[in-house]
C-alpha cells in the first residue's frame, strides 16, 4: 500500500495496531504514541506522504522515512508532560487502511495485518505504549521519548541531491510543479548568485526582490536584522490568548526587532516570511516543550505564540526542501499586533470553542 496526499484512510483498531508493535510500542523503531489510540476506527484524509522529513535532533538535515504518512492530526502533549509543540503525527501505513478497502470488506484480522506488512509481533499492550513514553531515573529529570525525539531511529539519511525525493514530492501529491520550480529557483539564486554572501550578495538580493515584485512573489527571505550586534532587542508583552486575532507585522517591521536573525535568542527563520502582513488566529501560547535533543521538558523564559495555519512549508530550507512535517512557526509577541474584533464575532468564537473537544488538527484546535 502506498498512500498519497488526499487519499482517505481509516485508522485500524487498537487490537490491530498493538499487533504490529514490539514491546517498546514501536513499529520499525517508530513509536506509536498513546494519544493516537483515540483515532482508532475513525476516518481521515491523508495530508501528505511522509516519505521524508527534517532532522531536528542532530544537525539539521533531510531524512528518509519508509511507509509513512501524515494525517491532519497533531500531538496534544498529554502523555509528554504537557508539551505544547503540537507536532504533526507520523502514521505507519500498517496502522491505516484505505477507505475503499474498509468499505468493501470486514476489518482485517491481526494475522492479516502481520502478513501484509511483514511485522514481527512481541505482544505489545496499551500499558507498554504508555510506559515507553518516558524514562525516570532517581534524582534525574524525566526523559521523554516521542516520535520527535526518536526520529533518527526510524529514519535514514537523505542527501539533498537525491533527485528521487523530488520526483516523489510531485507524484505523491505533496507539492505541485510550480512550488517545486520556485523552490529550486530560490536555491539557485541563494547558492550560485552569491545572494547568501552578506556584502557581495547585496546586489543579488536587490535583484531578487525586484523580480519578486514584478511577479507578485516574496522578498528575499534571509535578510539580517537592523539592530547592531551587541545591542538588546525589543520585547512586547501582549498576553495573547488562544482564539485572539492578530496581524503579523511586515517583514521590514520584524527586521527592525532582530540582531542578526534573532530576537532574545529566538530565530526568525525564512519560513516565517510568507506569513508577514497576514492576519491569523492565535492557536496557543507555548511555554513548555520537549527539547528533542535531550528529551527533557523545557520551560521558556518568555512564551512564544503559535498561529492557526502558520507552519513551516519548507519553501526555503536548503537541504530539506518540501519537507511535509509542517512544524508550527513560533512567534515573539513583538512580531505581532492584536486585531480588534466586533463583539458578535467574539461571542460566536466562544460558542464554537465551548463545543470543541480540544483535539488539535493541522488546521488548528
Amino acid at each position: 500500500m502506498t498512500l498519497s496526499a488526499d487519499d482517505w484512510v481509516e485508522v485500524r483498531s487498537k487490537e490491530e495496531i498493538l499487533a504490529t508493535l514490539d514491546t517498546n510500542g514501536r513499529l520499525e523503531e517508530m513509536p506509536f504514541m498513546p494519544q493516537m489510540f483515540q483515532y482508532c476506527g475513525k476516518r481521515f484524509k491523508v495530508y501528505k506522504r511522509a516519505h521524508k522529513t527534517c532532522d531536528t535532533v542532530n544537525p539539521v538535515a533531510g531524512r528518509r522515512v519508509p511507509d509513512a504518512v501524515h494525517l491532519s492530526l497533531r500531538c496534544n502533549g498529554k502523555a509528554y508532560g504537557g508539551c505544547q509543540a503540537a507536532c504533526l503525527l507520523f502514521w505507519k501505513e500498517a496502522w491505516l487502511k484505505p477507505i475503499k478497502e474498509s468499505a468493501t470488506s470486514a476489518i482485517p484480522r491481526s494475522e492479516d495485518v502481520r502478513n501484509d506488512h511483514a511485522v514481527a509481533v512481541s505482544g505489545c499492550s496499551e500499558e507498554d505504549v504508555l510506559r515507553a513514553t518516558h524514562v525516570q531515573r532517581p534524582g534525574e529529570p524525566t526523559i521523554y521519548r516521542c516520535q520527535a525525539t526518536q526520529l533518527p531511529d526510524f529514519t535514514a539519511p537523505l542527501a539533498w541531491w537525491d533527485v528521487r525525493q523530488y520526483v516523489e514530492d510531485y507524484t505523491s501529491g505533496n507539492a505541485g510543479l510550480g512550488r517545486i520550480f520556485a523552490g529550486f529557483a530560490y536555491l539557485g539564486w541563494y547558492h550560485f548568485a552569491l545572494a547568501k554572501r552578506r556584502r557581495l550578495g547585496r546586489p543579488m538580493r536587490w535583484l531578487y526582490d525586484q523580480f519578486q515584485k514584478l511577479v507578485g512573489g516574496l522578498p528575499y527571505p534571509r535578510k539580517l536584522g537592523t539592530i547592531p550586534y551587541g545591542q538588546r532587542t525589543p520585547i512586547a508583552d501582549l498576553n495573547l490568548q488562544p482564539g485572539e486575532l492578530v496581524r503579523v507585522k511586515s517583514y521590514d517591521e520584524i527586521l527592525a526587532t532582530l540582531e542578526g536573525s534573532r530576537n532574545r535568542g529566538m530565530f526568525f527563520d525564512a519560513e516565517l516570511v510568507p506569513y508577514c502582513g497576514g492576519t491569523y488566529r492565535v492557536l496557543d501560547r507555548v511555554s513548555t516543550f520537549i527539547d528533542e535533543k535531550t528529551g527533557i521538558l523545557t520551560t521558556m523564559k518568555t512564551p512564544a505564540v503559535i498561529l492557526e495555519g502558520a507552519w513551516c512549508q519548507s519553501r526555503f530550507s536548503n537541504c530539506r526542501m518540501f519537507c511535509p512535517r509542517a512544524i508550527y512557526c513560533w512567534w515573539r509577541e513583538v512580531w505581532l499586533e492584536r486585531v480588534a474584533e466586533p463583539p458578535a464575532a467574539i461571542a460566536s468564537r466562544r460558542d464554537v470553542s465551548s463545543q470543541s473537544d480540544g483535539t488539535k488538527t493541522l488546521e488548528g484546535a
